[in-house]
């Protein structure tokens, strides 16, 4: 679908720069002035239009340079300013506004001083620069669009990721109080039925006498039951990471994140509640990396010292300490992860750029 997509967006743009060049060419045939050169300069410049998305500098300057050639030779009328206009425009879309105004004054300049200079020479002069500011605003007004659509979308996604984690917790939360529920009640009874049974059992036994055989159906139920119960109450019970924080490095390089893992101290067989800590840590680290960080790359490192394990995870991506990021659900989940088992967490922006996260975690916890 992306490629789809790609494959659009490039007719499009081919499209937009050959309607462009069409109304340019078709004006300047009524010029008498216009020569074959012109009209390769203004083929020129319109074509290069088709390559804004890639390089939207590179096409202004040609852009820019090929229309001022032509008005300096041919001294054309307004509408030869078109193909500038559109470069200027998309510059300031991409965000080079001050690009796109030096190119548009410079292209002004090559105007004005095409001809001798009179009333109507100026107020032409003076009606491009209308077009071009105009330019301007309206590229800084898309690119503003885009940024809150992006936002848009990524707030979407956050909710969405928002309640799905919501939707787990509810949903771990249920097997819990199920589970204690089944211990107290049912585990109870068939304990006290198994109990009861064998009793009888040992009696019957005791005196000699024949045990009857729905007896020992009874006490053999009973067992079954128990083991089965207790098999049902740890698959109620578990939620447990299924793999390594390395495994998760490399599920993560796998998507495209450039990630390094690096472990250094005494590695060894941790605590379950430790582990499972440590693993649901590094992979909501590496959660917010793939989605807030971009192309960053991310450094994981994991050290086993004698009493805690650290556990540091920092990306070099746009993060700044000047604008912090909210808390949300993964930081606030992390933070309650790390004060249960009494370790430390620090989770704030670097000041050379990127996102830091750094968690002491006790090897002996109560």
């Amino acid at each position: 679908m992306n490629a789809d997509r790609g494959t659009l967006e490039r007719l499009g743009d081919v499209a937009l720069a050959v309607v462009i060049g069409a109304i340019a060419v078709s004006v300047a045939a009524f010029d008498q002035d216009t020569t074959p050169v012109d009209q390769a300069l203004i083929v020129a410049g319109s074509l290069a239009l088709a390559a804004y998305r890639k390089a939207p500098r590179a096409v202004l300057a040609v852009t820019t340079a090929a229309l001022s050639v032509h008005v300096l030779h041919a001294q054309p009328g307004p509408l030869a300013a078109l193909p500038v206009v559109v470069a200027v425009h998309t510059a300031a879309q991409a965000g080079h506004r001050a690009v796109g105004a030096a190119a548009g004054a410079v292209f002004l300049g090559a105007y004005l001083a095409a001809g001798p200079v009179s009333q109507g020479g100026v107020e032409r002069t003076a009606l491009l620069a209308g077009w071009f500011l105009c330019a301007v605003v309206s590229g800084l007004a898309g690119r503003n669009w885009q940024a809150y659509l992006r936002q848009t979308e990524q707030r979407a996604l956050e909710a969405e990721r928002t309640r799905e984690e919501a939707a787990l917790r509810r949903a771990g939360e249920e097997r819990l109080r199920i589970a204690r529920e089944l211990h107290d009640s049912l585990t109870h009874s068939i304990s006290i039925v198994k109990l009861q049974a064998g009793v009888a059992v040992h009696l019957a036994r005791k005196r000699g006498e024949e045990i009857p055989p729905a007896l020992l159906a009874i006490q053999e139920a009973g067992g079954e039951a128990m083991r089965e119960l207790r098999a049902t109450l740890d698959v109620l019970r578990t939620d447990e990471p299924t793999g390594t924080p390395a495994l998760l490095v490399e599920r993560a390089r796998a998507a495209g994140l450039a990630v390094d893992l690096t472990v250094t101290g005494r590695e060894r067989p941790l605590d379950a509640t430790v582990d499972r800590a440590a693993y649901r840590i590094v992979q909501e680290a590496l959660t917010n990396a793939a989605r807030h960080a971009g192309s960053a790359k991310v450094a994981v490192q994991l050290e086993y010292g004698e009493g805690e394990l650290t556990i540091c995870v920092d990306d070099d991506g746009t993060a700044e300490p000047s604008r912090p990021p909210a808390a949300g659900i993964g930081l606030t989940g992390m933070r309650e992860r790390v004060t249960a088992l009494g370790g430390s967490l620090q989770a704030a922006p670097r000041a050379e750029g990127g996102f830091s996260v750094r968690v002491g975690l006790p090897l002996e916890h109560a």
